[in-house]
């Protein structure tokens, strides 16, 4: 039996016994492919909320590092003689600080960071500090001193490590110097001390690991990056959700500001950062460090399509009383032109306006967009007026351009209803749906897509995340709700096109909304069952879709069934059928797969099982325990007989099935 990243192997009895139905269940697969199956069928989404960008995904330890949050020290301890100027080198960036000495030689004047609940340090890890720096009475050079530390250390010196700079230019500088730190420690600080006797300006104070997500400078964080990697996946949506709407005008994500030298990306309020009474962060901020070309750059790296979503001219309709805190439709152009212009940034020529931009930041080929959506959560007569004038233009310019309309925050209901209309009539490619929904809903929704137009727009069901009744946490019961789901959209991937979990990542000390798929602290990262239920249909989602019933009926928790859930694809990479099996009871069932339409000369063989499955379906992986439910593979489990395969299903289970052909033909 193999092991799954760090998964723990289960020893389960799936023997003869059944401990509950005397009677198996069969499942017939027509062999013949049914349809091609779109690599961008599973997903990330990713919003910067729960801290996920800035304290997370993005690398960067320092919190406001160019001093303009709306209260100019917050995050900073402040000593001595620091006084705060705005008249920097940086035109969207001008606050800085001043460093003087105080007069007094027993007192410092320095500054010290608290990063994001903590700078979180590695034992052994290299730290790169850089500073944009001057001396702006001219003169010979002055020294600051750099730490890495803890106020609470036991130690003598509350310093781990420490390192010099000296500031030797009247004009703007950017000065750096790594430490490395000998502890690991996710709550230290950074303190900058003024160590000589005249005066210094300091500005875009900054501190990275060295080593962040393929060794970028204003990189991601490695192990986060990795996690998403790791999925797989075939579309990567970005900046959000809500942020793109922003909470009033002015403050929705404008993609233009997040490009260029990071050093002079604006500052912008996150619209989590105080909605929530009961979930304050008032020094939630976005910096746009993480901004439009590090999104298109981690989506090739990880070989996931770039899904970039605009804002079409409404705020954040959760947040607005009237139609009049909106943008008017005779004044959209800028906006459309934002969605124009992000286009020509992504697949411009060099030599073309915004496509200068991006090859001076580093990267003169094309990212190849081919998807963009207009408006996140909309909903109404509102949109759907403004969607119009987007469409129109995006469809004149770049007409090869799939777009994305919405179908409202809801799985049902009035708005759902009209809105889908209104995308036909407006023909736009796919149509963005959003369940968060409970467990009952997922069961029930096995069918949602089997009778779905096959001529409209396709699906990208874009956020989707059991909410178990009664507890918001993400439990084992929850992901198995979404692993049955889920059968129901691979077979019905001729009209699903994407499929993504939502929110992609929380801070542990830092979240405003759960389930989440990704919790993280400083140093350590937990995946959720959720996480490995898109693991598995992400790995082994096949190349076509197979026709899977039983008793004539798509097998989808319908009467008879038993909790049964389960879809069917052949992968011609593989040259394996993979059919997965969802269990939703409580008891042990056989299940036996019967292949119809297999060539004479083709034979199966047992393959492997690949198993999701704990006893408590209430339980969830923690920081303490982050293995405790994961996939393990299954050796010689599954008995093959002629064109038959039989296994046991466990109680509450996910079950990969992978089960070779010997014919290199079979399609």
């Amino acid at each position: 039996m193999k092991r799954y990243g760090e998964g723990v192997l289960f020893s389960l009895m799936l023997g003869s016994s059944l401990n509950g139905y005397s009677q198996g269940l069969t499942f017939d697969v027509n062999a013949a492919p049914k349809g091609n199956i779109p690599g961008t069928l599973y997903g990330v989404f990713f919003e910067d909320i729960n801290f996920g960008a800035d304290g997370g995904l993005y690398a960067e330890l320092v919190k406001n590092r160019s001093f303009e949050f709306p209260q100019s020290f917050m995050g900073w301890q402040v000593f001595g003689n620091v006084t705060l100027q705005d008249d920097g080198p940086f035109e969207n960036n001008p606050h800085y600080v001043r460093l003087k000495p105080t007069g007094h030689r027993w007192k410092h004047t320095g500054l010290q960071n608290e990063g994001f609940f903590g700078v979180g340090l590695r034992k052994g890890a290299s730290y790169r500090f850089s500073v944009w720096a001057r001396l702006p009475e001219g003169g010979e050079s002055q020294k600051i001193s750099i730490e890495l530390g803890n106020s609470s250390s036991d130690e003598w010196g509350q310093a781990y490590a420490k390192s010099e700079l000296v500031i030797d230019s009247k004009e703007w500088k950017k000065y750096e110097v790594e430490l490395q730190s000998p502890v690991s420690d996710p709550e230290a600080f950074l303190r900058i001390f003024l160590e000589s006797a005249g005066t210094v300006d300091l500005e875009h104070v900054s501190l990275f690991p060295v080593d962040t997500w393929k060794g970028h400078r204003n990189g991601l964080r490695k192990d986060l990056a990795q996690a998403l990697a790791d999925l797989k996946p075939g579309v990567f949506r970005f900046p959000g959700g809500c942020i793109v709407e922003g909470t009033e005008l002015g403050t929705h994500y404008d993609w233009k500001k997040s490009v260029g030298p990071v050093e002079n990306r604006p500052l912008n309020e996150n619209r989590w950062h105080f909605t929530f009474k009961h979930r304050l962060y008032p020094d939630y901020n976005q910096t746009y460090g993480l901004g439009f070309y590090e999104y298109f750059l981690f989506a090739e790296e990880i070989g996931a399509e770039p899904l970039p979503i605009m804002n079409c001219g409404l705020i954040c309709q959760y947040m607005s009383a009237t139609c009049e805190e909106h943008v008017p439709v005779d004044s959209l152009d800028c906006y459309i032109q934002d969605v124009l212009d992000l286009i020509e940034f992504a697949n411009g020529d060099a030599t073309s306006r915004w496509g200068k931009v991006r090859a001076e930041m580093g990267h003169p080929e094309p990212f190849h967009l081919k998807y963009v959506g207009i408006g996140n959560e909309q909903w109404g007569p509102e949109y759907i007026e403004r969607l119009e004038p987007f469409i129109a233009a995006v469809r004149r310019q770049y007409p090869d351009i799939k777009i994305v309309g919405s179908s409202g925050p809801q799985s049902e209901g009035k708005e759902f209803d009209y809105l889908w209309p209104e995308m036909k009539r407006l023909k736009v490619d796919l149509v963005d749906e959003h369940f968060y929904r409970d467990d009952n809903w997922f069961l029930s929704q096995g069918k949602r897509y089997d009778d779905y137009d096959r001529k409209g727009p396709k699906v990208f069901a874009g956020e989707y995340a059991c909410h178990v009744k009664g507890n918001a946490r993400n439990q084992f019961w929850g992901a198995l709700c979404e692993a049955a789901f889920l059968t129901g959209v691979e077979r019905n991937a001729d009209v699903v096109e994407m499929a993504t979990y939502a929110p992609l990542l929380a801070h542990q000390k830092g979240w405003q909304w759960r389930p989440d798929m990704i919790w993280f602290d400083n140093l350590s990262v937990c995946k959720t069952s959720s996480y490995w239920v898109q693991y598995l249909f992400s790995h082994y989602k096949g190349t076509d879709v197979l026709k899977l019933t039983m008793d004539k009926n798509v097998v989808a928790g319908q009467e008879g069934q038993q909790g049964m859930f389960a879809s069917a694809v052949w992968d011609e990479n593989m040259n394996s059928y993979i059919v997965k099996v969802v269990n939703t009871s409580d008891k042990m069932q056989p299940v036996e797969i019967n292949f119809k339409g297999l060539k004479k000369e083709q034979k199966l063989s047992a393959g492997r099982r690949i198993l999701l499955q704990t006893d408590q379906i209430n339980s969830e992986n923690t920081f303490t325990r982050t293995d405790a439910i994961a996939p393990c593979e299954k050796e010689n489990d599954m008995q093959v007989t002629g064109n038959k395969v039989s296994f046991s299903s466990a109680p509450y289970s996910l079950s990969i099935c992978i089960i070779p052909s010997s014919s290199s033909d079979t399609l």
